[in-house]
């Protein structure tokens, strides 16, 4: 019996974890799929490709952050002491949100320009603002991580 799959179906979607520097938490293709609900269209080497980037960028952002970390005696963020008013684990957690988001807003974009009609246009323009979200989430957790407040001002 033959069996017909139709295109963008059938990617493999499995992915090994990303290995990070040590201080971060090593990121799992799997959890971001999961929790952006990222289905097979999104190939696991475009996927790959967006995490490395966007923790490429989330580590030089906090290189100072971390630097401080670990001369305090920190060496991983997991022994980093969490404020009285945070939960446990809150870095971690707020460190993938910020690469997750970075990687999301990159994919938005470039799956925008997948269809040069009209109606592919269009659909560029709708996902400007989604992408431009996630980078506004991408930040925030940053900011949370760095203990600073979200709001950025900038004089035109």
């Amino acid at each position: 019996m033959t069996s017909f799959v139709s295109a963008g179906s059938a990617t493999d979607t499995t992915a090994e974890p990303i290995q990070n520097n040590g201080f971060w938490p090593d990121l799992d293709p799997s959890d971001f799929r999961d929790q952006h609900r990222l289905d097979s269209t999104v190939t696991a080497v475009r996927l790959e490709g967006a995490l490395l980037t966007a923790m490429a960028m989330v580590n030089r952002t906090l290189r100072d952050w971390q630097a401080r970390q670990v001369e305090a005696g920190h060496p991983t963020v997991d022994a980093v002491p969490v404020p009285i008013w945070q939960a446990p684990g809150i870095y971690p957690g707020l460190y993938r949100r910020a690469v997750f988001s970075l990687a999301h807003a990159s994919l938005l974009e470039h799956y925008a320009d997948y269809d040069a009609t009209n109606s592919g246009r269009d659909r560029g323009e709708q996902l400007t603002e989604p992408a431009d979200s996630y980078r506004r989430d991408a930040a925030w957790a940053i900011s949370e991580i760095e203990g600073r407040p979200h709001s950025t001002v900038e004089l035109i």
